[in-house]
């Protein structure tokens, strides 16, 4: 975890950063796509992703490291970065209109059709173990930091990486508390933890944080958000930009503004965050060239 005693002024108390960026792909999504590969049995042919982006490179790196070919089933409107990353590690790029439920249902007729095996970006336990590996990895360096108690500010689209934190923190952990955060207008999860059920978002697009949009929390993952999680946070578009800009400031890393929002939460909603320190996780890096610019123009860095 990364810390900056210019961030923590900014912040107005300790931050502490889990730099997922910096993970292979440059996306927490490695982990999760490599223990549900990793776990398929002897004689698979080659697997299927739906994904925006982050998870689609996760998978098409696992898979291509375990010798089996990948299928990415990607939104039309995916920025080229992204299209372009999950190409380099080898898949086979599809492109569909970005409704979830249709791009799904492609992604089910081409396992059908050529005998290859789903794996989603969230809803499955093989998935949520692997991004679990983020919180224990979290609890032990929090130790050593000598932080025991603390919120942990995760980005949050269908809820795989928030679940998998929970998880681990929940049994090596517990006085470190995972709090969800989205992007305003796709803040199902925050709303569901509200209203103790699973709510929808009406729109499917209209945000720089493309990386996390869902149209409703996981029905695997929100079970384990409503028993461990505290109160979801919500950021705008403009304040995560922020964030992709202090985060290049203070710490020298590169975040898209997906997997910015937990940072920019910590800089924004302080009065709602208890505790000396937070622990924040920096979930992605994938940024288009030109959104990464806007982020860095000197008009765009103030966090409020």
């Amino acid at each position: 975890m990364l810390s900056s005693p210019a961030l923590d002024a900014l912040a107005g108390r300790r931050v502490l950063v889990k730099a997922e960026c910096l993970q292979h792909t440059g996306a927490f999504k490695a982990r999760g796509a490599w223990a549900a590969v990793s776990a398929l049995p002897p004689g698979t042919r080659g697997v299927v992703a739906v994904s925006s982006g982050n998870h689609g490179a996760g998978v098409a790196w696992a898979a291509r490291a375990h010798g089996l070919t990948a299928v990415v089933v990607m939104p039309d409107d995916a920025p080229q970065v992204k299209v372009a990353g999950v190409r380099a590690f080898g898949a086979e790029v599809v492109l569909a209109a970005r409704d979830g439920a249709a791009r799904m249902a492609l992604a089910k007729a081409i396992c059908a059709e050529r005998g290859l095996v789903l794996i989603p970006p969230y809803d499955h336990h093989d998935v949520i173990a692997g991004q679990a590996s983020v919180g224990l990895e979290i609890a032990a360096q929090a130790a050593e930091a000598g932080v025991t108690r603390a919120d942990v500010l995760i980005c949050c689209g269908g809820g795989g990486l928030a679940a998998g934190i929970a998880l681990a923190l929940e049994g090596h952990a517990p006085a470190l508390r995972p709090r969800t955060v989205e992007p305003e207008g796709f803040d199902d999860t925050a709303r569901s933890l509200a209203a103790g059920q699973i709510l929808r978002n009406t729109a499917t697009s209209g945000s720089l944080c493309d990386a996390i949009l869902t149209a409703e929390p996981g029905r695997i993952t929100f079970p384990i958000l409503q028993r461990r999680c505290g109160p979801g946070l919500v950021v705008t578009d403009a304040q995560a930009m922020a964030a992709v800009a202090v985060a290049a400031a203070t710490l020298k890393i590169v975040l898209e503004p997906g997997g910015a929002v937990a940072l920019a939460a910590a800089l924004v909603h302080g009065d709602q965050i208890a505790g000396d320190a937070v622990i924040v996780v920096a979930s992605g890096g994938n940024v288009a060239p030109g959104t990464l610019a806007r982020a860095l123009q000197p008009e765009d860095t103030p966090c409020a």
